[in-house]
């Protein structure tokens, strides 16, 4: 579900990760766990958002995040993340970085990263609603096809239309194939 020609996230962009998996009662914020990290960009469009990129990563290093930010975001464009460490060198690669630590938030601030947000929580309901939870091995099929609808939302026509010129252009993929998605 994912175009080969697809374009980077541009203008202004939210990055952010969350963790992805089932319950893990002492789990405690980017340590290592069962659950799967998952690095979410997506276009800031006025008070909505516009194109989403989500992937799997291994971890929360600097080089693993700016691998993502650099892979889904075209240079140039503004960079909201919050105040993690990883994101700083992202302003030596032509991206206009604008950090915001949660930690010094007044509470009559605006919120930190309300669209990267909003679309972890909608990807969580979803995989949950309707998946009823997704295994670590098939998570990056779910997250294409998450992504797929998000950017197609307002066009469900032309979703349908682009899912079938894509399926034309690729082989069938193998079990296999599936399950050894490179994170």
């Amino acid at each position: 579900m994912v175009s080969p020609e697809r374009e980077p996230l541009h203008d202004e962009v939210e990055v952010d990760e969350c963790w992805i998996g089932g319950l893990e009662p002492d789990h405690k914020g980017r340590a290592p766990s069962e659950k799967t990290l998952v690095a979410v960009a997506i276009e800031v469009r006025g008070q909505g958002s516009g194109r989403l990129r989500l992937a799997p990563v291994a971890d929360a290093s600097g080089s693993t995040l700016q691998a993502f930010v650099y892979a889904s975001v075209a240079p140039g464009a503004i960079v909201h993340t919050d105040g993690w460490r990883s994101y700083n060198k992202i302003a030596t690669r032509g991206y206009e970085h604008r950090p915001r630590s949660q930690r010094t938030a007044r509470p009559d601030d605006d919120p930190i990263l309300p669209r990267a947000h909003r679309a972890i929580s909608n990807l969580k309901i979803w995989l949950a609603g309707t998946h009823r939870g997704v295994s670590r091995e098939h998570l990056p099929v779910y997250l294409d096809e998450y992504v797929f609808r998000h950017n197609r939302r307002k066009t469900p026509m032309a979703a349908f239309q682009t899912l079938l010129g894509l399926s034309a252009q690729h082989a069938p993929s193998t079990y296999t194939q599936i399950t050894t998605h490179a994170a």
